[in-house]
Parts: C-alpha cells; structure tokens; sequence
C-alpha cells in the first residue's frame, strides 16, 4: 500500500488582509501572495510576543507544511518578507461576486514545481504530482517514460515509479515521484492548489 494513500493538506485560502500591517486589501488591488515553510510536526508555543514587523504562519500539523500569506505591495516594496520565505508570485484582489480566475502565469506555476522537487515530504510530492499533471496539460511539460527505483528510507523492500518530464523549450529532463493518488485524492489536491493559487485549474 502506498504512503501516499491518506495525505492531509493544509494551506489556508486568502485571508484578505496584509500580513505584516493586518490593513484589509481591496478588491483590484495588486498584491504579493506568499508560501511560507512551516515545521511539522508543530512544537508546543514556547512563549514569547510576536513581533509586527515578522508575522509567522501557524501550522495545525500533519499538512503539507506549508502556509499562505498575503503582503500587501507598500510592505513588499519596504522589504517586508515573511520568515521562511518558500514561493511568492504577485496577485490581485478579485471583485465582489467576480468568478474566480487565476492570477499567476506559466512561469510562476514551473518555478513552484521545481522548488517542491526538492522535497521528500509525501504531501509535497503528491501536491507536486498534480501541480505536474497540471503542467502536462497546459502543455509544459512532456512525459518522457518513467523509471522504478528502490525506496529511499523505507522499511520495507519496495520500489517508486519516477517519471522523467521535460519542460517545454528545454532538453534537461525534470523527474517526478507517481505516488498512485486516486481520482479522489488529486481532485483534493486540486481544490487546495486551486485555494492557494486564488483561482481555478
């Protein structure tokens, strides 16, 4: 059975308001939205004020490990970042009742693939994995076959499927772990990238 099997997600939709100032942003409003890095599993709180100047990004545990905030362009521009700092792509406030669409191009979406490459998590190799075939549907990236490898600190003798993708207008090959998610299972992790992004894939 694969690890893979029961991830838990846990990136929070917008919030509506910047991070560092709480000032509410407005509708057409441009703005940074961020992916912060937080350790799992969380540690008990030690004490200890927060300070205005560095908003931190409260994680309930067993999730991705990742947190959104959203930085309003004056504290952006001041050089305000939030700790941790993983991803960052610029957005706007939608309109009262306006359907929803997606605010970040092509290049913000490869830039986070390649940055969740580097994890060995398995809810960010899953995220990782549809945000992949999402790629391969836009056309940026193409399948190139797939390869079984021994597991890495795995307990018990199995085996990983990797599959070799090359991003368009490029010849060096990206690879990427297949952890066998259900049609279940990817839709949930569409629905969390679709939060996190503010738009539909």
């Amino acid at each position: 059975m694969s690890q893979f099997n029961a991830p838990a997600y846990d990136i929070e939709r917008p919030s509506g308001s910047c991070a560092f100032t709480g000032r509410q942003l407005q509708p057409g409003e441009p703005y940074m939205a961020t992916l912060v890095e937080v350790d799992l599993p969380v540690a008990p709180p030690t004490g200890g004020a927060k300070t205005a100047k560095q908003p931190t990004a409260p994680s309930s545990g067993g999730g991705l490990g990742l947190k959104r905030l959203d930085v309003s362009l004056e504290a952006w521009d001041a050089g305000q970042r939030p700790d941790k700092l993983f991803s960052y792509w610029k957005s706007i406030v939608p309109e009262p009742n306006q359907k929803k669409r997606l605010f970040v191009d092509d290049e913000v979406l490869m830039t986070l693939f390649r940055r969740l490459g580097e994890a060995d998590q398995p809810e960010r190799r899953s995220f990782r994995f549809v945000l992949g075939l999402i790629l391969m549907r836009k056309k940026l990236l193409r399948y190139d076959g797939s390869v079984e490898r021994p597991a890495a600190n795995a307990a018990e003798a199995r085996t990983e499927e990797w599959w070799k993708m090359t991003p368009k207008g490029e010849v060096t090959a990206l690879e990427m772990i297949n952890p066998h998610l259900d049609e279940a299972q990817i839709q949930q992790v569409r629905e969390q990238l679709s939060e996190i992004l503010a738009g539909e894939l």
